[in-house]
């Protein structure tokens, strides 16, 4: 499948200050970059940097004043997608060693608080099918409810109001597999049909490889929304602090924000 991605940011900051964009599709085997443009105005300093687990690139910026970065790209995707609910778990013993930090707690997934929940209402499931059974739940059970949730909101908060945006949704998902003992991580995504249109977020864990040893990073996304045939990565993290579009280490006023994902 072929996606074609535009993106425009506006943001104004008062004075020279460090910031950190992740908004690129990353170049990786599973999807293609066919063509890409990044434009922004002048910078005093500009540095690119391998993100987590070398999966894209970070923009290092010092920069101040009124910016306008605008990002088109064409990206092919061709991933394996076997049905998730028929892959087996690995035991922690079993794992890469790059897997092992996404079974553990991070700042807003508390899987440790999960567990006894997770042993009652998924008792009996194992693996691929456990997950699917996680994802129906929380899209049986959550209303996706944009302005619902800030910065803060963990996936506790978000459990107990039971509604939240992709974000959150996400959050949930890489909670609960956690507590399964399954490694999941946060993955920042493009996606046609999310609506609003926007950066996208869903879970991705580690199962088993039907096709050899090893294990296999799958997509699992909690609202529905993203057809993991169609859907661009652009990062991956613990949770959504690893892998914002936008992190300031000052004061900086985003402006405007305009998204557009569509299939070719």
């Amino acid at each position: 499948m072929t996606v074609k991605i535009s993106v425009r940011l506006l943001f104004e900051l008062s004075e020279p200050t460090d910031t950190m964009l992740q908004f690129e599709a990353a170049a990786i085997p599973e999807q293609q970059i066919i063509s890409t443009q990044t434009v922004m105005g002048a910078a005093l300093h500009c540095a690119r940097v391998a993100a987590q687990d070398s999966i894209g690139e970070r923009l290092m910026l010092r920069i101040e004043g009124k910016q306008a970065i605008d990002y088109d790209a064409v990206v092919r995707v061709d991933r394996k997608l076997p049905d998730i609910s028929s892959l087996k778990a690995m035991r922690p013993h079993e794992l890469p060693g790059e897997a092992i930090q996404y079974l553990l707690d991070s700042r807003y997934c508390l899987a440790d608080k999960f567990r006894s929940f997770v042993d009652s209402e998924f008792e009996g499931l194992q693996g691929g099918a456990q997950i699917a059974a996680m994802r129906d739940w929380i899209q049986d059970y959550f209303v996706y409810t944009p302005g619902s949730s800030n910065g803060d909101t963990t996936a506790l908060d978000t459990f107990i109001e039971r509604r939240g945006v992709c974000r959150d949704y996400a959050h949930v998902m890489v909670t609960l597999a956690r507590a399964a003992g399954i490694p999941a991580r946060y993955c920042s995504v493009y996606a046609p049909g999310v609506e609003p249109p926007d950066f996208h977020a869903v879970a991705e864990v580690f199962l088993a490889d039907p096709d050899g040893p090893g294990g296999t990073w799958q997509l699992v996304d909690a609202t529905g929304m993203a057809d993991a045939a169609e859907t661009v990565k652009i990062g991956v993290g613990r949770d959504a602090a690893d892998v914002s579009f936008m992190t300031t280490f000052g004061m900086a006023d985003l402006t405007y924000k305009d998204v557009q994902v569509s299939t070719l």
